[in-house]
């Protein structure tokens, strides 16, 4: 009997609790709230229990429905504060203070948003102590959501609001607080950033399934089909990750000069594992190729190159390991121990383990070359190659944020549509490169979803990846560069902004520490889309282009105080390209002349088209105008590109 009774004050203690008031978590102590607009305050409680709210001099009641959800909308308010807030029921009564009115943006996207001040593993953002000293912002408030995965949208994020200090500022998203501090400064008004990113993610884990489920791809794909094949995945991800720790290739020892190789496969390198095998493949590939020397040719080789391999390589002549990287953007270049190579027949194996996302060999065919005393030995062309364990041969499938559309937005994005806001900034696209034309549609169809669940025409304004990876040698196509130019092309949609980022970038690192630069720009870009700012808030945009004679004239939008050329003493400008009817770019030279730039080469006498900064990583990009802010990559073609698959 007494067990009993203990069970049942138990039992009434729980139902008290679950008949008490409750607020989601983006209500709590610190908080901004949105100004100017009309609010919403919402939360949970007993079905049928009354709910006040108490908020700068407005009281307002609900009543908890079937599913016990409540909701009051305050009248707009001005910037201000703090203040106090009370919800209170019959049961309970809810406090927070320390409110501030003011203007609140989201910021999202994936890693270059998460990427906090402290950076990670000790690798912080550019003069972080100093920066760190200097973030005492009252005034702005942090909120980080929690990261979080799910298939049909939730209710609720977990988090909390925390006024800007160094110890907050540490582990906050340094895109979004750079952004922040500058909108803080010139307004002097109070600014909410909710932060909500994941690293490597693609877009279309941010968009709803609402406007996923109607593309092409995901017309046939039903969401419970979908949860009852996670079962099975999870098994084959066993098995697939028991066969690595098991490779054959080890164990029956791939890499020794003598081997049966009639199981092997012809492949013409270097090749990516989305090329040859599927966009999906991961895991352990061995290649192996073999090279005839001459006496004179093995006693003079000193290095095997290969450029960037993803990720990871362990490379073998003739049966000795003469090289191992763990880098997917490090270019393999190792020295040739004396007297291992011989005259004859060679054998150059290498073992690749993909870990994830893009995998195999990034290099170009000049990357991949045995050096000797006498130039270069080319190594591109027909090679060997077997799996040791691929996840395709185990129909493994990604379970992570990027396995199925919409799974970010239903867990990071969507309990947040009921908070006004001022509007988002956004920095995604490299997990998309491979797909940049397709990002054309994905892009704006993720803001106009946004946009529409939040029944707000609000800004939104993104950074333009920044260069990365290894500079090419001459003109080329470039993935990278056909993102930007979809980013590029969401400006027209209304109130929309950009902050180019192509010089502050680093070409072995695809997190750039400065991120002063790119929450300055993004600030600038917002204070005219959003706030009707008359200031110079981006650098030179293409507008238009006129052939003469050999000569093509640029002419560019939002040029500031003038054109310059910037870092050359000369005026010279670098990174233009120029190709005639038959496609075949070439460097340019260029000019500055007055408002124009004029662009040419003595290799192109009947130009057709002009290309600027395109590449993953155009270095060398120096048009400005003279606020300091970079131009932005452009092409005056329409020539199809390397992901337009159609």
């Amino acid at each position: 009997m007494k067990f009993r009774f203990i069970v049942f004050i138990f039992f009434l203690i729980a139902q008290a609790s679950m008949a008490d008031v409750r607020l989601p978590k983006i209500f709590s102590d610190n908080m901004v709230l949105q100004r100017d607009k009309s609010l919403k305050v919402w939360g949970w409680a007993a079905k049928g229990e009354g709910v006040t709210v108490t908020f700068n001099q407005q009281v307002l009641t609900a009543t908890a429905d079937k599913q016990g959800r409540w909701q009051v909308s305050m009248k707009p308010m001005t910037y201000g504060g703090p203040y106090e807030m009370v919800v209170s029921s019959k049961t309970n009564s809810i406090t927070l203070r320390n409110i501030l009115i003011g203007d609140v943006w989201i910021c999202s996207g994936q890693s270059n948003m998460e990427m906090a001040m402290q950076g990670w593993g000790g690798d912080s953002i550019k003069n972080a102590t100093q920066e760190l000293k200097k973030a005492h912002y009252p005034q702005i408030r942090f909120f980080t959501v929690e990261k979080a995965l799910s298939y049909s949208p939730k209710d609720d994020v977990t988090g909390n609001w925390q006024e800007c200090n160094p110890n907050t500022t540490a582990s906050f998203s340094a895109t979004a607080y750079f952004f922040g501090r500058k909108l803080n400064q010139d307004l002097n008004i109070p600014i909410g950033l909710i932060h909500t990113s994941w690293g490597g993610t693609n877009i279309q884990a941010w968009t709803s399934w609402d406007e996923m489920s109607k593309l092409d791809e995901n017309k046939n794909t039903k969401l419970d089909d979908i949860l009852s094949l996670q079962k099975k995945w999870s098994v084959n991800r066993e098995k697939y990750q028991a066969a690595l720790k098991n490779d054959p290739g080890v164990g029956e020892k791939w890499f020794q000069e003598e081997l049966n190789t009639s199981s092997w496969t012809k492949l013409m390198m270097p090749q990516r594992y989305e090329q040859f095998i599927s966009p999906s493949a991961d895991g352990i590939v061995w290649f192996r190729k073999e090279l005839n020397l001459t006496a004179q040719q093995a006693a003079g080789a000193t290095a095997i190159n290969f450029g960037a391999i993803d990720d990871l390589d362990e490379t073998y002549i003739n049966g000795k390991l003469v090289g191992t990287t763990n880098n997917w953007v490090a270019n393999r270049n190792y020295a040739i121990p004396t007297g291992l190579l011989k005259a004859g027949k060679n054998i150059i194996t290498v073992k690749v383990l993909d870990t994830g996302g893009g995998g195999g060999f990034n290099g170009q065919e000049k990357d991949l070359f045995v050096q000797t005393s006498s130039g270069k030995i080319s190594l591109a062309g027909e090679w060997l190659y077997k799996f040791g364990a691929v996840s395709t041969q185990f129909d493994v499938h990604d379970t992570g944020p990027n396995s199925f559309p919409s799974q970010l937005y239903n867990a990071m994005v969507a309990p947040l549509i009921n908070s006004s806001i001022k509007g988002v900034i956004w920095y995604q696209g490299e997990a998309n490169t491979f797909e940049a034309y397709n990002y054309r549609n994905l892009f704006p169809l993720m803001i106009n979803d946004w946009r529409k669940k939040w029944n707000d025409n609000f800004p939104f304004v993104w950074v333009q990846l920044a260069n990365f990876m290894k500079p090419v040698a001459s003109p080329s196509q470039s993935g990278w560069a056909e993102l930007r130019e979809a980013q590029h092309l969401a400006l027209k949609l209304p109130l929309t902004g950009e902050a180019i980022a192509i010089d502050i970038g680093e070409a072995n690192d695809i997190h750039p520490k400065n991120k002063q630069d790119v929450g300055q720009r993004l600030a600038l870009a917002a204070l005219k889309v959003s706030y009707g700012k008359d200031i110079v808030y981006s650098g030179p945009v293409y507008q238009s282009m006129e052939i003469k004679e050999n000569k093509v004239i640029i002419d560019f939008a939002n040029q500031g105080s003038g054109l310059m050329a910037k870092g050359d003493k000369y005026g010279y400008l670098k990174g233009f390209a120029i190709a005639g009817s038959d496609q075949q770019f070439v460097w340019a030279k260029a000019y500055i002349s007055g408002n124009k730039v004029i662009v040419f080469s003595d290799e192109v006498q009947q130009p057709v088209a002009v290309r600027y900064a395109w590449a993953d990583n155009p270095d060398d990009a120096n048009l400005y105008n003279k606020e300091d802010l970079p131009a932005s990559p452009f092409r005056t073609d329409s020539w199809k590109g390397i992901t337009d698959t159609k």
